[in-house]
This record gives C-alpha cells, sequence and structure tokens, in this order.
C-alpha cells in the first residue's frame, strides 16, 4: 500500500438521476480495506435498517460504519428535526476526516442534504480546500451535488437513469438495492 506522504488523496463525486452512486462508493469501500486501508462510512440518510454492505463491512477490522440518519427525507414530516440531524452528522463527519485515522472517508448521500438546503455546497467545499488531508480521499454522493462541490473534486461521476425496475412497479430487491 502506498504510504499516505506518497498518495494524492482524491475528492470523487457520485451524483446523478441514475442507480449505483452508493453502490459504488461501497465497491470502494471493500477495494480499499482489502489494500489494508482503514476505511469511514457515514451516511446521511440511510437510517438503522441493515442492508449488505453493512452487515458485509463488519465482517472487515479496517471499516467503521455509521448510518446516522433518520430514514429517507423525501417524505418527511419534519424538516426542522432533518436539519438538525443532517447538521449533527456532517460536524460528526468533519471530527472523523480531521482525525486523521482514516485513508478513506465515504459522506454516502450528503449531496441530498445540499439539494434540500441544510448543508451548504460553499461549507461542504470550504472544509474539504481547507482541512482535508492531502493524502485522504474522500467520496461523496447523493443526487444534486452541490456546484462548488463538484468544482473542487478531482472526479465527478454523474449516474444517468436509463431504465431501472421501479418504473415498471417492481420494489427495492435484497441483495441488489440493499
Amino acid at each position: 500500500m502506498k504510504v499516505r506522504e506518497k498518495r494524492h488523496g482524491l475528492v470523487l463525486v457520485h451524483t446523478g438521476e441514475g442507480k449505483g452512486k452508493s453502490s459504488s462508493a461501497f465497491g470502494m469501500v471493500f477495494r480499499a480495506a482489502g489494500w489494508g486501508m482503514k476505511v469511514c462510512v457515514i451516511q446521511f440518510i440511510k437510517g438503522q435498517w441493515q442492508t449488505g454492505e453493512q452487515k458485509a463491512a463488519a465482517r472487515f477490522a479496517e471499516i467503521e460504519w455509521h448510518a446516522l440518519g433518520d430514514g429517507f427525507t423525501w417524505d418527511t414530516k419534519n424538516p426542522e428535526q432533518d436539519i438538525k440531524t443532517s447538521r449533527e452528522i456532517w460536524e460528526f463527519a468533519k471530527q472523523k476526516i480531521l482525525s486523521e485515522q482514516f485513508d478513506l472517508v465515504i459522506l454516502d448521500e450528503i449531496n441530498y442534504c445540499c439539494g434540500y438546503g441544510w448543508i451548504s455546497g460553499q461549507e461542504i467545499a470550504d472544509f474539504i480546500r481547507q482541512h482535508k488531508p492531502g493524502w485522504l480521499h474522500l467520496v461523496l454522493t447523493g443526487r444534486n451535488a452541490a456546484p462548488e462541490v463538484v468544482e473542487i473534486a478531482d472526479t465527478v461521476t454523474e449516474m444517468t437513469r436509463v431504465k431501472h425496475a421501479f418504473q415498471a412497479g417492481i420494489k427495492a430487491e435484497q441483495g441488489v438495492e440493499f
């Protein structure tokens, strides 16, 4: 494994309307853990239900997983609580990044928080620019990535939906969607 001092820590953004933003990031989680890198996953939206990725991550000492969100927020009944929770998770995420314990940090679905106006893209971009360790890889997922975050990222991928099973009435399937 490349030592931290020789690593160029990348900022990656996975955004767009298509499926695969989090799944791609989670593939990176397992790739990094396979190389013995320390990984932290912080989920901004997902609630406390178990996912296959989280169950698999529990098998790796290198992966620390935090599902801290209140659940799917586009049906929110309490926007004030969603804002409060998102701000608390953002503060937690900043502390994990600043701890320098990790080689890769995933901020899963943080882009939604920007899209809803709960955390500003400028605030996130400023923090990354000013405080992210130079060797740390950072991945931000979710629709509606803020332009300021896109601008500072090294790699931005926009997932495009061509067709999705949900459009045909097929609900989320275990092992594929969660």
